[in-house]
């Protein structure tokens, strides 16, 4: 039988030229802090509260770090900051630990060997697999 398995299945749907959903929040967001900037403050004082606000959220829309979205990287470093770091080590019974080391029976020969595989063997494995 045949399906049809569908591809590309964890790229999101673009709405807005080439912004995802995701995407366009995040610059609608930032539009709306830099109007309040805007009606906030005057002249180049305004100017040099945009620029970080500006670089801040399009690097939420668009950065993404090892294919994770940055504000996963936030919210993972406020948990690693605000939450109880505790370490427990349990001391090994009787001492130190040993290494496993070979029991004396075993030889290198005993050990078993790869099977060798021939023209022939990989023909007759192609034509049961060609039948199916």
């Amino acid at each position: 039988m045949m399906f049809n398995v569908p591809q590309f299945i964890d790229v999101e749907d673009k709405i807005a030229g080439p912004l995802t959903v995701k995407q366009l929040l995040w610059m609608i967001g930032m539009t709306g802090v830099l109007l309040a900037i805007f009606f906030a403050l005057d002249g180049a004082v305004m100017i040099i509260a945009a620029v970080p606000v500006v670089l801040l959220f399009v690097a939420l829309a668009f950065y993404r770090p090892n294919g994770q979205p940055l504000i996963t990287y936030f919210g993972n470093a406020f948990l690693f900051l605000f939450r109880p770091k505790v370490m427990m080590w349990d001391r090994p019974v009787g001492g130190m630990l040993r290494k496993p080391t070979a029991k004396r029976n075993e030889t290198p020969e005993a050990q078993p060997h790869s099977k060798a595989v021939s023209a022939e063997d990989i023909r007759l494995l192609a034509e049961m697999i060609d039948r199916k």
